[in-house]
């Protein structure tokens, strides 16, 4: 009997290869693209693949828009309040292990996840269980299919957490076998792989150099402000180059995966560093586009675009970080140095804000994990060209560790944590706050504090903390789980606000950054997705609403994989041979009470004439027979005398 039973799993898996074996799917990540970043003169590839395949022109990101918040949601097809992951940055005291550098994490403060080393270590922590769901990969091979995973560090990586396929990322090849078979096939490995394997066993070759490394930063005179100017190159540029020619001219052909996540860095880290609209910006946007085309050649050259499913979709979109123009006016860049105003082309010169240090002045202890902070420029040039945080000097070291200069002091956890301090998880569009203490009443105090200030936008908090004026509890917007944040905070935003030619700005936590996501804005909220290939209908523009965390349901039905039982559903108004009847959508605000007697202030400090707070969540409702699936668009804060 037992031979029979092993016989009949065997023909199942037979069975189900076969069933599968006309089919491939590439979903190919552009991290941080907005849909309104297509066009014609820079992305000429990607626009005539989204004219011919099926667009989805009102997708939505994962809140918190952030990449590795949407990497969970494309690796289970779920919202973080289901699986329990919280990336980019969150607390997770307990946790041991190194880096990708080899270097040990400090896990006592709020830990980076977009390093490979970094999330098995918090895989290990928390029993191989760091993501609380069946993934896509993980149910694809156990259908018999194999899989492949390329890309940026850390969302790639999370695709496969628990590694059953090859992996390719900017540190690691994994594993061991398949970084052997790269070598051997004359293919570089990024540098960081010595730090994963045995010295006894692995080593680099001699002239292996460093093929992900990315191109330096071109800063202004102050040494530490990136200049937006700049048109020298995107910086991930030549790493995506190698990352797409090693899955092109060997994972692909050679190791044969059925399906694939090729997940590359441009154009958020260039969004990033220069701002949506600079001149590198656009080219980071060329150099992707090409990196398509290299992949529509390849699939038919070897004979393959007949019968792959191509996914293009990106985790986020992109605003430009800035505060309000009347205090901060958009300036030009000359030399090296901030310029005179120029408000229809300048580059910004605010929007960087340290909670943590917003808070100790309000009379909290709050800690963000950070040292000092030098940002002379983002943290705020007002009209007058005084600086809103002067710059300090640490002439001995005690301030900062070492000497030099500084806007904001360092806010390190300390090893003796106040029982009533704030851990902070700065994660740019929004921030997550702990409190160890979990003391109801010191939850509110922060609330209020978060309302009275004008950078701040909507608020979640933990169900245990009951009902406060002016919130929303953090499962309104599936965010509920044991490893929850106490609060959760989108930065305040203006979608109309525009620089350098595309609208959406966004306050972000503090940094010399001149873009960023992660926060209730619709510009961020509102992301890319199209598919193209045998399994999706041609030259459709859908206009239902559609999400990150509908593609891995999606996908699991074209490969008739089980995913169990996810958030999202399948898109099956955008399938051959499925119809979309029986979908219809209706919108459905959230509007939360309102807090009262507050003393709202700017983020220069002056008053504002108001008292109250609360925001509005706007959503859309789809049903599918019956089934109510619920899209989040924006979280508006409202302040009023």
């Amino acid at each position: 009997m037992r031979r029979l039973a092993r016989f009949a799993a065997l023909l199942l898996v037979i069975l189900a290869v076969d069933a599968h074996a006309s089919r491939r799917v590439i979903v190919f990540v552009w991290d941080g693209m907005r849909p309104d970043a297509i066009s014609e003169d820079d992305t000429p590839n990607l626009a005539a693949l989204a004219r011919q395949g099926t667009y989805f022109a009102d997708n939505h990101s994962t809140y918190p828009t952030f990449t590795m918040v949407n990497a969970s949601s494309f690796a289970t097809g779920s919202f973080p309040g289901t699986i329990g992951f919280y990336g980019n940055r969150f607390w997770a005291p307990g946790a041991s292990g190194f880096d990708a550098k080899g270097a040990p994490s400090d896990f006592a403060s709020p830990v980076y996840t977009e390093d490979y080393a970094v999330l098995r270590a918090l895989d290990d922590h928390w029993h191989h269980d760091l993501l609380e769901a069946p993934t896509l990969l993980e149910r694809a091979r156990k259908a018999g299919l194999k899989t492949a995973v390329v890309g940026k560090s850390g969302p790639a990586f999370l695709q496969d957490i628990h590694e059953g396929g090859v992996i390719l990322d900017e540190n690691v090849a994994l594993p061991l076998a398949f970084a052997q078979r790269l070598t051997k096939a004359g293919y570089p490995l990024p540098a960081n792989t010595v730090h994963a394997y045995d010295p006894d066993h692995f080593h680099l070759e001699p002239d292996n150099g460093t093929p992900t490394a990315p191109l330096p930063l071109v800063t202004m005179k102050d040494g530490s402000t990136t200049d937006a100017s700049d048109g020298a190159g995107a910086p991930a540029t030549p790493s995506n180059a190698f990352l797409m020619k090693a899955f092109l001219d060997y994972v692909l052909p050679v190791e044969k995966p059925d399906i694939s996540f090729v997940w590359l860095r441009n154009p958020d880290g260039t969004e990033h560093s220069y701002g949506v609209g600079s001149p590198n910006f656009h080219l980071a946007l060329r150099a992707q586009d090409e990196l398509l085309g290299q992949l529509q050649a390849k699939l038919k050259s070897l004979g393959m675009d007949a019968d792959t499913d191509l996914v293009i979709v990106s985790d986020h979109a992109h605003s430009n970080v800035a505060g309000p123009a009347d205090l901060f006016p958009l300036r030009q860049i000359a030399d090296g140095r901030v310029g005179r105003v120029d408000a229809e082309w300048g580059f910004s010169t605010s929007g960087a804000i340290r909670l943590a240090d917003e808070m100790t002045h309000a009379g909290f202890k709050a800690f963000d994990g950070f040292g000092c902070i030098y940002a002379p420029v983002m943290s705020g040039l007002k009209a007058d060209g005084a600086q809103l945080h002067p710059t300090r000097f640490d002439d001995d070291g005690r301030v900062c560790g070492k000497p030099g200069p500084y806007t904001t002091p360092s806010y390190k956890v300390p090893a003796d944590l106040p029982n009533d301090a704030f851990v902070i998880a700065p994660n740019g569009g929004s921030e997550y706050l702990y409190l160890p203490s979990h003391d109801r009443a010191r939850i509110v105090e922060a609330v209020r504090f978060l309302q009275s200030r004008e950078m701040f936008g909507a608020i979640f908090v933990d169900a245990r903390y009951g009902k406060i004026p002016g919130t929303l509890p953090l499962a309104a917007v599936h965010l509920e789980n044991t490893r929850s944040p106490d609060i959760i905070v989108s930065y305040d935003f203006n979608a109309d606000a525009t620089v350098q030619g595309f609208k959406g700005t966004v306050y972000t936590s503090m940094s010399n950054e001149r873009g960023m996501h992660g926060s209730f804005s619709p510009i961020d909220v509102h992301n890319m997705l199209l598919a193209s290939g045998p399994d999706f209908r041609r030259n459709l523009r859908s206009e239902l609403p559609s999400g990150n965390v509908d593609v891995a349901p999606t996908i699991a039905a074209v490969l008739k994989i089980d995913l169990g039982k996810p958030d999202g559903r399948v898109l099956r108004e955008a399938l051959e041979g499925h119809s979309p009847e029986g979908l219809s959508v209706k919108p459905a605000d959230i509007a939360t009470d309102t807090a009262t007697g507050l003393d709202v202030r700017r983020v220069d400090g002056t008053p504002m004439n108001r008292s109250t707070y609360r925001f509005v969540l706007k959503t859309r409702q789809l049903s599918d027979n019956g089934k109510t699936y619920t899209y989040f668009d924006q979280a508006k804060a409202e302040r009023l005398p």
